[in-house]
């Protein structure tokens, strides 16, 4: 039986397009919510699991820094994949006839100067590929999606116009996810850590506490703070770095970061992508 890999959406979507370039030996295995993609994993249903964090457009994705630390499952790879904006219609259909366009209220803001030349108005939509899938159901030549070539192929619709997007450089950023971790592996790029973190309630403690990394030369990537619990006082760091655990300047920065902590939890240890150099 063939390894399944769990995403969020329907296919077609570019959730869907990451498991096909990063794990062409797996079977995607569609979900509704990023939490069931991740609980697929965490029951067996799936090995593994691919989720968006961050968009060069759109910026983080909403809610993924919250459930990573929850989740029980361990980062192993990354990922980046060109977000290509097409527009899809039923077949046959003109781009004069089109009316309307439907997608994710995030594509829609990613193609305005497109829409507004060809007098197309928007249609707010729960995801990219549904809204191709939602399109191939009505067949009316006034109604298209903004999606995937790959939502494209797989409801029978035309692409009338490629990659309408207003920036060029629009990619997202993903992670692979799996029940087990392998701390044993070297990238040829580099390797990447993850963690969050909280600090204690000592003045100054954030401040001390990345002087470590600092000091021994190790590159942070990514600071992000969110609240957690519902409370204003109760924040947590989710941060990357370059480097591995066992690197010995990775060692003693850590060691420095712990002290001024009050938690520290390892999400992943994984090989840098070539994308992001």
């Amino acid at each position: 039986m063939t390894a399944k890999i769990a995403f969020q959406g329907e296919l077609g979507a570019y959730s869907h397009q990451a498991c096909i370039e990063t794990r062409p030996d797996f079977t995607p295995l569609p979900c509704r919510t990023f939490e069931d993609a991740i609980e697929c994993v965490r029951c067996g249903e799936a090995e593994l699991s691919m989720l968006p964090v961050e968009n060069s457009t759109y910026g983080r994705v909403a809610d993924i820094h919250q459930l990573l630390p929850d989740s029980g499952l361990h980062i192993i790879d990354e990922t980046f994949v060109r977000v290509h904006i097409n527009l899809l219609v039923p077949k046959g259909t003109n781009i004069s006839q089109v009316t309307h366009a439907m997608s994710h209220t995030v594509l829609l803001g990613q193609c305005r100067d497109f829409l507004a030349k060809h007098g197309i108005h928007r249609i707010n939509a729960a995801d990219t590929a549904g809204s191709a899938k939602h399109v191939a159901q009505e067949n009316n030549p006034d109604l298209a999606a903004l999606a995937s070539e790959l939502a494209g192929k797989i409801y029978g619709l035309d692409v009338i116009a490629r990659h309408i997007e207003d920036h060029d450089q629009n990619t997202t950023r993903f992670l692979v996810m799996s029940r087990t971790k392998d701390l044993t592996r070297r990238g040829n790029t580099g390797m990447m850590t993850s963690f969050v973190f909280r600090v204690r309630n000592i003045p100054a403690a954030l401040y001390k506490a990345m002087g470590g990394f600092a000091t021994n030369g190790v590159n942070m990537t990514k600071l992000e703070s969110y609240m957690v619990g519902g409370s204003f006082s109760a924040t947590q760091f989710y941060a990357e770095i370059e480097g591995h655990p066992d690197d010995k300047s990775v060692q003693l920065a850590m060691e420095e970061l712990e002290y001024f902590t009050d938690s520290i939890a390892l999400l992943g240890v994984y090989p840098a992508d070539p994308g992001r150099r």
